[in-house]
């Protein structure tokens, strides 16, 4: 199918979802799920085609830990569909009214966007949940995965299509690319008249692309370079397992921690702890000249490193003299997306909050939460780090727009 039938099926999909109930929504998200948990062996036949070809290109284990799906993920997958469809039904909620001294009534009502494009890498349970989330918030979906997961995105795709249609759900309200050509992606990208909002997920080159070459309004989502601050009155022991968390339980997510900041007079304590927890799990270390000087057999950091989301396991560390230079150092170099203070003082905590400008901020938790399903917002389309319209992890209420409706008897202006 061409990308122009494609994206004209796709509207006209989003016109027909845009008036169906709540009740049919949610029974069709119901049956996606089902289905998923039914073609299991088939989508994990066709996940080891793509596994096994990005093995042979060399793929960051971190990575191949992303693109590869098993049945548990098979079924956290199913799972996220049926969280979603328990999740409230922003779809015609009214948000406010209000009089004005002629009678007329005012308000404001949640309505769907239209037809959400979505181009992602090597993440096919990106297919499945943003799927769900489009459904359920009344939108038609255009996705676009990269050639790494094509097989995987496919099947998952092709699954959920053929679960809508004995729900009451038109079909095309899911649409796949399957050409993974470049042309095809920056055509896709500038299909105005057909696609209301573009999200990008992947990496820092991938969103940087996609914000360069779309004529379409672009929601920009993912990387994340994390910050992890420790105080001088932190708990050491209990730091270090949020550090080791933050940075190793999934270091090829974007709300993985790839910084560790620590206050100047806990240095010589802390470093030599959480560096061995840290080596014991692989991590390599690169530090500042203050840091080497503790830590004598880490790699200096470069002026790069401070700005890297490495997706790996690699962290960079800087002693800093006080929370002043820890706020400005995450602001000068972080990406917006997720920030942790570990301290025991309330104030500290709450300037941190306060002051470090990114979409989720911490207080002696990690950074790995910042994610749609732990925010118990069900599955996520992705995470925002700019400003508009929204902020931190997207859920159905976030692919929304309003509208105002007005009630009158008879008024004219004058």
């Amino acid at each position: 199918m061409s990308l122009i039938e494609i994206c004209k099926r796709a509207r006209a999909g989003s016109i027909e979802l845009a008036k169906l109930s709540t009740e049919t929504k949610d029974r069709a998200l119901c049956h996606m799920a089902n289905a998923l948990e039914a073609n299991t062996d088939k989508i994990i036949e066709e996940n080891s085609r793509d596994a096994e070809a990005a093995r042979s290109k060399g793929m960051k284990p971190a990575l191949l830990d992303r693109l590869t799906l098993d049945k548990r993920k098979i079924e956290t997958m199913a799972r996220c569909l049926r969280e979603v469809s328990s999740l409230p039904d922003p779809v015609g909620e009214i948000i406010k009214t209000w009089t004005r001294p002629n009678g007329l009534i005012i308000g404001q009502m949640r309505v769907p966007m239209g037809v959400v494009g979505i181009i992602y890498e090597s993440r096919p349970d990106v297919t499945s949940d943003a799927a769900g989330i489009c459904i359920k918030s009344g939108n038609a979906v255009i996705l676009r995965g990269g050639s790494d997961a094509i097989n995987s995105n496919l099947a998952i795709a092709n699954v959920l299509r053929g679960a809508l249609s004995g729900a009451g759900v038109p079909e095309d309200a899911i649409q796949i690319i399957s050409s993974t050509e470049h042309n095809v992606a920056e055509e896709f990208m500038g299909m105005r008249e057909y696609v209301d909002v573009l999200i990008p997920r992947g990496g820092a080159d991938l969103i940087k692309a996609v914000i360069k070459k779309a004529r379409i309004p672009v929601i920009e989502t993912g990387t994340g370079n994390c910050h992890v601050y420790v105080e001088e009155d932190a708990d050491l022991e209990n730091a270090v397992r949020i550090v080791v968390n933050a940075k190793c339980q999934r270091p090829g997510t974007c709300n993985a921690a790839e910084k560790l900041l620590v206050h100047t007079r806990v240095a010589q304590r802390f470093l030599p702890i959480v560096v061995k927890a840290l080596r014991k799990e692989g991590v390599e270390i690169r530090g500042d000249e203050q840091t080497v000087k503790i830590i004598t057999d880490a790699k200096l950091a470069t002026e790069e490193d401070w700005y890297t989301e490495y997706l790996d396991l690699v962290i960079s560390v800087k002693v800093v003299e006080d929370l002043n230079g820890a706020i400005a150092h995450i602001n000068k170099y972080s990406t917006k997306h997720s920030e942790s203070i570990l301290t025991s003082d309330f104030n500290k905590a709450l300037r941190f909050i306060r002051e470090v400008d990114s979409a989720a901020v911490y207080w002696n938790a990690s950074t790995r939460f910042t994610d749609g399903n732990q925010f118990g917002l069900g599955a996520e389309i992705g995470i925002s780090t700019q400003k508009l319209h929204a902020r931190g992890p997207m859920s159905v209420q976030h692919l929304t727009t309003t509208k105002y409706f007005v009630f009158g008897s008879g008024q004219i202006r004058t």
